[in-house]
């Protein structure tokens, strides 16, 4: 049996102004929650948005009001960054990633969204005529929206058939126009949480440099594949990434997911010291300055959108990061309870005819952690999306980050150990209300 009409849901939709429920954004689908729980008192199961679900860490925490007892809030921090975080973000790549990246090449950023958004721009005025953006999808929409608003043009796939070496032939496809200025990814893969492999990332990194290509890659997630015991400072495994195989990178990482530290809107990207020393006549022409790469995209781009990262947030960052390369915190196992609620949670959606939609990587069963795939029978995912709104679930389509494939995306970090049986009654429901033979 639904637990919200069809009528109330429809009146919810336009209530909040969300003209299609099939095609609606994390943040439309986070409105009709709020109001159907609201006008019912009747708790959602909350798979939309992906807010972390953990406490914040608490050394971060200290840290940041230490600095502010210092008195760092009166003045405007260096556009740079504080030495304090540029040393500890070099020392942290070096030991989770076995990657030598120079203090002065690690940017501090208002989150990753402005990372990206900064990237996005310099990358694709660095060179004229290479103005587009590749998509492996699926992935952040949010980053589609950021080149909506820069007027850049983009290019996409969806990985989902294309995992091994098959990526090879489709990337060199994609790449061959010489148009593309970016290339950009999560790894682990928000919505999927597939993970690239070494194989994947060598071919991505071979085609960049053959073709010139600066590869983005998003690390939101960082070293959550929970599949491998990572997380422990200058031991391997280490994860993937594209920096052993190119030198035209950029590396997003973000203190939210990993230190719970979402409020504070604190990231890093750092770039590929060849990269960033690399100077571009059309940067330097636009911008007026010397057009080195780095220095452009902190001063002429960064600044201009964000004035720069909090001061107390950047020695939050800095000592999170600091504990963790000294082996003090373990931010892996901090955030392995994402990876129990999924198996939970894929275990009921399964039992009850539901498939997981992004099911392997190329050597291995995808792993558990904050999101999982999920398709019902023949529904697109629209379909599934508006259909679990009936039953107190609510999630997003997999259209929406790009895929190709028909399901929705579900996060397990609002997920809570009152609601496992509450969510075992109304798949149950679902199933008997939808039988799949």
């Amino acid at each position: 049996m639904k637990i919200f009409s069809e009528e109330l849901v429809n009146k919810a939709a336009a209530e909040c102004k969300v003209a299609d429920l099939s095609r609606a954004t994390i943040g439309e689908v986070l409105l009709v929650a709020q109001y159907l729980e609201k006008e019912t008192g009747i708790p959602f199961i909350r798979m939309d948005q992906g807010s972390p679900g953990l406490p914040v860490n608490q050394y971060g925490v200290e840290a940041e009001k230490a600095a502010l007892d210092r008195g760092v809030g009166s003045q405007y921090p260096a556009a740079a960054g504080v030495p304090e975080l540029k040393d500890a973000a070099s020392r942290f790549v070096k030991a989770f990633l076995d990657i030598d990246i120079s203090p002065r090449s690690c940017v501090p950023t208002v989150g990753s969204v402005a990372g990206s958004y900064g990237s996005f721009i310099a990358c694709t005025q660095r060179i004229p005529g290479k103005n587009k953006v590749l998509f492996i999808d699926p992935g952040f929409p949010i980053q589609k929206s950021q080149l909506r608003i820069i007027g850049a043009d983009w290019v996409e796939f969806d990985i989902h058939d294309y995992r091994g070496e098959a990526l090879r032939a489709k990337l060199e496809d994609m790449l061959k126009e010489g148009d593309i200025a970016a290339i950009i990814y999560s790894n682990p893969n928000n919505p999927a949480w597939i993970c690239l492999e070494e194989a994947e990332l060598a071919i991505i990194g071979e085609l960049a440099t053959k073709h010139d290509v600066v590869v983005m890659e998003d690390l939101a997630y960082f070293c959550m594949d929970y599949r491998q015991d990572m997380g422990h400072p200058f031991q391997p495994p280490y994860p993937p990434t594209v920096a052993r195989y190119t030198d035209n990178y950029i590396l997003m990482l973000s203190s939210s997911k990993i230190f719970s530290y979402a409020g504070q809107r604190m990231a890093l990207t750092c770039i590929s010291d060849k990269l960033f020393d690399r100077q571009f006549p059309a940067l330097a022409e636009r911008y007026k300055d010397a057009g080195v790469f780095g220095q452009t995209l902190i001063a002429s781009i960064l600044y201009m959108i964000t004035s720069g990262c909090t001061a107390s947030t950047q020695y939050a960052y800095a000592e999170m990061l600091r504990l963790s390369t000294e082996g003090k915190i373990n931010f892996v196992e901090d955030t392995r309870e994402y990876a129990v609620r999924a198996e939970k949670m894929k275990k009921i959606f399964t039992d009850n005819g539901f498939h997981i939609v992004y099911d392997r990587d190329v050597t291995q069963d995808v792993g558990d952690g904050f999101f999982f795939t999920i398709g019902y029978g023949n529904m697109s995912g629209g379909e599934l999306l508006t259909e679990l709104l009936y039953y107190g679930v609510s999630s997003i389509s997999l259209s929406t980050t790009g895929s190709e494939q028909q399901g929705v995306r579900a996060c397990t970090s609002r997920m809570r150990e009152e609601l496992y049986d509450v969510m075992q009654q109304r798949m149950q429901a679902f199933a008997a209300d939808h039988p799949l033979n």
